[in-house]
């Protein structure tokens, strides 16, 4: 059994969080539509009656099937990635148990040396801004060496993730791992016209667009920025990332915020204030966002101006109705040169669809 700070991190690293999104239907997000459904040989035939009316209508499997393709056709790949999840950790498991018992160590104490301690400590004057920035949110009387720990966790809680990534990749080189799982056939690829518009970052002639859309209340569009950052670490010069507006409508406070992320962006912050709100997703009142402008550094009287007047509605509402043509219906949402990656997805995903797209160009 794995300590406590190996069994901390591997949930980071391989948490279930692949069909992971915020979904007004609530409905498993999927990456493509596949043109037939999964079947086993315990189901029905498609002909099989399932409802009979009085009047002698019937519905039968098929049909019923054809109405829920979507759902059931990502079952296989939720199962694929669920056995590929713990088949991963099932294997650092043991390759962390083996390396210690090898070294002397404890497997909190293998962490420990080759993660936590790899990982420089975050400058003590950002610890401290932090928790001047948090301090009217926290319990009264809280002061900063009660919550200093707590802060450089959350600092480092990237770096750590990227470290305990790598040095597990390490073991599986040195002990030449072998990764066998049948995955199930792959759907068609089906590809999106998506109108790259909106604040980017990246190249603008990459040969690789991600077109996202996203909600500022999302919790799992705050989950996501971590594996984009990640993806534009790791190809700085084959992808371009731009950012479209999706406030789903259960969430009250999303469309003011999609607005002044706009208005941000007039005055050349965007990505800035992208990061607040993500940090601040239950202070999304307007008061709060112009607080957050003021923290950021944007202009106060023109900003407040912007967000008041609503003059970045439309153009929230215009993103909407592009992304709603093409399928969305929850956020997250990446249009990777038009192919549909849904929910809160791991870096691995993002890489296997922009490495088939790269080689595809050569």
């Amino acid at each position: 059994m794995l300590m406590r700070s190996t069994s901390t991190l591997m949930a980071a690293l391989l948490a279930a969080s692949l069909f992971s999104g915020c979904n007004k239907e609530k409905a498993p997000a999927t990456a493509a539509t596949p043109t037939t459904t999964a079947s086993t040989s315990t189901e029905p035939s498609a002909d099989t009656v399932v409802a009979t009316f009085g009047d002698g209508t019937k519905i039968t499997f098929g049909e019923l099937n054809e109405r829920i393709k979507e759902p059931l056709a990502n079952l296989d790949k939720q199962k694929f990635q669920l056995r590929k999840q713990g088949l991963d950790g099932f294997v650092v498991e043991k390759l962390v148990q083996a390396e210690a018992k090898k070294r002397n160590l404890t497997e909190e104490q293998l962490i420990k040396a080759e993660v936590d301690d790899k990982i420089p400590q975050p400058p003590e004057a950002e610890i401290k801004k932090m928790y001047d920035e948090a301090k009217e949110r926290l319990p009264p009387g809280t002061t900063f060496e009660q919550v200093k720990p707590q802060i450089v966790d959350f600092l480092n809680g990237s770096k750590k993730q990227e470290r305990a990534r790598e040095y597990f990749n390490e073991l599986k080189k040195t002990a030449n791992v072998q990764i066998t799982l049948p995955e199930p056939p792959k759907p068609p690829v089906e590809r999106k016209q998506v109108a790259a518009t909106g604040p980017s970052k990246g190249p603008e002639n990459a040969p690789i667009t991600i077109v996202e859309f996203s909600d500022f209340q999302c919790p799992f569009c705050s989950r996501a920025i971590g594996t984009v950052e990640e993806v534009l670490k790791a190809y700085p010069n084959q992808v371009r990332l731009v950012f479209r507006q999706f406030p789903l409508d259960f969430h009250q406070q999303a469309p003011k915020a999609a607005e002044a992320s706009l208005c941000a962006h007039d005055q050349g912050k965007f990505w800035e204030y992208h990061d607040t709100l993500f940090a601040n997703q239950k202070a999304l009142e307007v008061p709060q966002l112009k607080e957050h402008a003021k923290k950021v550094g944007l202009d106060s009287a023109a900003f407040d101006k912007c967000l008041d007047s609503g003059a970045k509605a439309e153009t929230v509402k215009a993103d909407m109705a592009d992304g709603q043509k093409v399928g969305v219906n929850g956020t997250p949402a990446f249009f990777i040169n038009g192919i549909l990656l849904s929910g809160a997805q791991p870096f691995d995903e993002f890489k296997s669809v922009i490495d088939a797209e790269l080689q595809a160009k050569k």
